[in-house]
This record gives structure tokens, sequence and C-alpha cells, in this order.
């Protein structure tokens, strides 16, 4: 139940989360493009996860889906929450990670100690939140990960 309520939510502050903080260019691609990209790229890992999970490319919000990748969290309610905790390590700051992340104390306390663990590997991992993703698709995931130092 507390899942449907917290994807519920999500869905409610999408819109108005894009139309305030997202005023950037859609990326135009789709997913038979990312698919087409080098099977070791950031792209085709992209493509993939959105694939395996049913998910769909939402315009001016591509990196979001591309955290998951990097950070190889899933698509449940409960690693999305996980993901913004590491996002926060990482330096990144934004009302919907502060909305994700107070939902996520509230409605799993007892995962504290993995989201503290998660935000840890954030703060460990090179700033990473705000790069341009677009030009780095087809570029390896794994060197990417590398340079980085980001850790599942």
């Amino acid at each position: 139940m507390r899942e449907l309520f917290i994807e519920w939510m999500y869905r409610t502050v999408k819109v108005p989360y894009q139309w305030i903080f997202k005023q950037k260019e859609a990326w135009n691609l789709t997913l038979q493009e990312l698919l087409r990209l080098p099977e070791e790229s950031l792209g085709f890992h992209l493509g993939c996860f959105l694939c395996q999970h049913h998910f769909e490319i939402q315009p001016t919000l591509e990196e979001h889906d591309i955290f998951h990748v990097l950070t190889q969290t899933g698509g449940t309610v409960l690693d999305e929450i996980t993901m913004q905790f590491y996002l926060l390590g990482n330096g990144k700051r934004s009302p919907f990670l502060f909305l994700v992340m107070g939902t996520g104390v509230v409605f799993y306390p007892f995962q504290w100690g993995h989201f503290y663990q998660t935000y840890r590997k954030g703060k460990q991992a090179h700033r990473f939140y705000d790069l341009n993703f677009l030009p780095l698709l087809p570029y390896p995931i794994a060197d990417f990960r590398k340079t980085f130092n980001i850790q599942p």
C-alpha cells in the first residue's frame, strides 16, 4: 500500500516539478536509438534498463534513469529512495530529492542503515550528478564508473 501511495505522489508532483525545475531541451532520442549504441556504452545500458523495467524515456528527465544505470539501482520504490540518498551523498540537492528521501525515512524507517550506507557511497564517488550525459551516451559504462568511482 505504501508503494502505491508513493507512486501516486511521484506522478502528482512530476508534471509541476518538470515545469518549474526542468526547463531544458529534451534529448529527442528513441529507445531503438539507444539500443543501437555499442553494447558496452552508457546509452545501450540505459536502453536495456528502460526495457527491463518497462519504462519510457521521460523528456527533460532523461538523466534520472542514467542515475539508476550508473548506480545500479533498480526500478522499485525502495530503489528510487535508495538512489536519492546516493545522489545526496554525491552533492545533488533538489526539492524532488528531499521529497523522496523524506518519504523513505517515514515509510521505510528500518532501512535507515541501508540509506546511510548508500549516502556514504555517493560521497565517495566523484561528482557526476550534474554532468551533461547526452554526449557521454556512446562511451563505455565501465570506464565511466571507474573514472567517477561509482560503486554499486
